[in-house]
C-alpha cells in the first residue's frame, strides 16, 4: 500500500531476489487492505484474505504453507523461502506468448504447459496474471527503496498487478479420464483473447509498459 512506510523495503527485497535469478524468479505486487488508497483492483482484498497476513508487507512463495497454517510471510522470509521453492523439482514446462493490437488495445495470449512427468495430482490451475511497471506515484518509506525513486521524489511502481485473466485461482487443467493424475507428456495448450481497458483504478494502463506472469498451480 502507498501508505506503507515498510513496504518499499518489501520491494526492494524481492526486486533484487528477482534480479539475483533471473527467468526463475518472477514477482507479483498487490496492493490491498487499509494502507492501499490507490492502485487496488477487483482481486487485492481476495488475495490478501487467503494468505492469513496480520502486517504488512507481507507475500507468499508460490502460495505454499512454510509454518503453521497460513500462506503470509514476513519480508525477513522472502529469499530464504524462495530458495526453498527453488530448490524443488517442477514436473511442467510453461510457455508463452502474447501480441497487443494498440489500435483495438486488445491481447492475444498463446499459452502451452508440458508435463515432463505426472503430476501430483487429478488437477492443476493454469493461471494467466496481468502487470503493469514504471508506474509513477506516491509511497510511503520510498527512501528504503532508492533505486526506484524518481529525481523529484515520485516513486517508480514496478510488476504491480492490474488484472487476473483467468481469475483468482486459475483455469482447470484436469487429467484425461480414467486416470487419477495428468501424465507426464500431456500438452495443453490455450489462446486468451484479452481486451486492454484504458484505465484500471484510475490509472492509466500503458501498452508499452504491460507484462504477463504465466503459471502452474498444483492445485
Amino acid at each position: 500500500g502507498i501508505n506503507c512506510g515498510y513496504c518499499p523495503d518489501g520491494h526492494r527485497i524481492v526486486r533484487e531476489y528477482e534480479e539475483s535469478k533471473p527467468g526463475r524468479v518472477f514477482s507479483i505486487n498487490v496492493h490491498a487492505g487499509s494502507f492501499a488508497a490507490m492502485y487496488t483492483t477487483q482481486w487485492g482484498n481476495a488475495l490478501m484474505n487467503q494468505t492469513g497476513l496480520q502486517g504488512f508487507p507481507s507475500g507468499t512463495v508460490n502460495r505454499h504453507v512454510f509454518s503453521g497454517s497460513v500462506t503470509a510471510l514476513g519480508r525477513d522470509k522472502f529469499v530464504s523461502s524462495g530458495n526453498k521453492i527453488l530448490n524443488q523439482s517442477s514436473f511442467v514446462n510453461v510457455a508463452a506468448q502474447a501480441k497487443i493490437d494498440a489500435t483495438a488495445r486488445t491481447m492475444t495470449i498463446n499459452v502451452e504447459a508440458y508435463y515432463t512427468a505426472d503430476a501430483e495430482t487429478s488437477s492443476n490451475k493454469l493461471n494467466v496474471v496481468l502487470l503493469q511497471d514504471s508506474i509513477i506515484g506516491p509511497q510511503q518509506g520510498a527512501s528504503a527503496n532508492p533505486a526506484q525513486v524518481t529525481s523529484d521524489g515520485q516513486y517508480i511502481h514496478m510488476s504491480m498487478l492490474r488484472d487476473m485473466i483467468t481469475g483468482q485461482w486459475g483455469e482447470d487443467i484436469t487429467a484425461p479420464e480414467g486416470s487419477t493424475v495428468i501424465p507426464a507428456g500431456t500438452l495443453i495448450q490455450r489462446t486468451y483473447t484479452y481486451k486492454i481497458p484504458g484505465s484500471i483504478s484510475n490509472e492509466l494502463v500503458q501498452l508499452d509498459h504491460l507484462k504477463l506472469v504465466v503459471f502452474v498451480a498444483k492445485d
